[in-house]
């Protein structure tokens, strides 16, 4: 009976993963994968788009910086609350911290919602601001040296907020500058850095598992003797990893879907007969 109920539950574990609704579940969110939390997420931020992007926006530029500062404050409603009222009876919640209403506001969709609105106001923003606009720069400037200083004391900070947008405004003030033409856009235009950037979908969603195979599972990198150049190794390792998923298996899957969804492309017409 057991061995029935542990087979079942494990059934539909795999089913909700499957049908990416694994994340809608506060201990069902990291089954699997844990990255893959946030397909759910994207799943569910697809479906509502067609709705949100009909509703009356802000047009002005003030009006959209004042919508971005609302939609960073909505972000920290639930980890403020629960901070405040030590839900899980954590009072210094971390990275390792775990306990039901600690993975419902990290992982659950809705506490994300104010970051996908967050970002469509920040495409609106981004029209109103010349692609060689000096204020692309300073922005830019200014969030790669506010992050580098930020993440430097990253174990100083907040760990619930900074996992749900106490840096918000500063990637968003880094993607305004990426989106010019400058210097800093340039810098991260060289080829190595665009492949990477590409196969970035596949380097979030496997870098964990992927790292735990190598540390975890094979110890191969202590066994070959190679620890001394570690983390490096693992990046490497990881991040070409992702590049042959990339071409192997999202490009493929992405062409596959495109000839599924629009059908066998039309042969071309043979010549007429005089």
């Amino acid at each position: 009976m057991r061995a029935a109920r542990y087979l079942l539950r494990s059934a539909v574990r795999g089913l909700l993963t499957l049908l990416l609704m694994q994340g809608w579940s506060p201990t069902l969110s990291t089954f699997w994968n844990t990255p893959a939390w946030t397909l759910t997420t994207d799943v569910f931020f697809y479906a509502l788009f067609p709705w949100l992007v009909m509703l009356r926006r802000p047009r002005t530029r003030n009006r959209i910086v004042w919508s971005l500062l609302a939609f960073w404050c909505l972000s920290f409603i639930l980890p403020a609350l629960y901070t405040l009222l030590k839900l899980d009876g954590d009072p210094h919640p971390g990275r390792y911290s775990n306990g039901l209403w600690l993975r419902f506001i990290k992982f659950g969709p809705l506490q994300h919602l104010p970051s996908f609105l967050f970002g469509m106001a920040l495409a609106s923003l981004n029209d109103l601001i010349p692609e060689r606009s000096r204020l692309r720069i300073a922005l830019g400037i200014g969030a790669f040296s506010a992050l580098y200083v930020v993440l430097y004391f990253g174990s100083h900070m907040p760990y619930l907020f900074m996992h749900d947008g106490l840096l918000m405004p500063l990637y968003g003030m880094v993607v305004l500058a990426l989106a010019g033409r400058n210097f800093i856009a340039r810098l991260f235009s060289i080829y190595p850095l665009i492949v990477i950037g590409e196969a970035s979908y596949c380097l979030y969603i496997l870098h964990f598992n992927v790292w735990l195979f190598l540390h975890d599972d094979t110890h191969i990198i202590e066994r070959a003797g190679l620890l001394r150049f570690d983390p490096w190794l693992s990046y490497i390792i990881i991040v070409s990893f992702a590049v042959a998923a990339m071409y192997l298996v999202e490009r493929p899957g992405q062409r596959w879907i495109k000839r599924w969804l629009h059908g066998a492309p039309i042969p071309a017409m043979p010549p007429s007969v005089p």
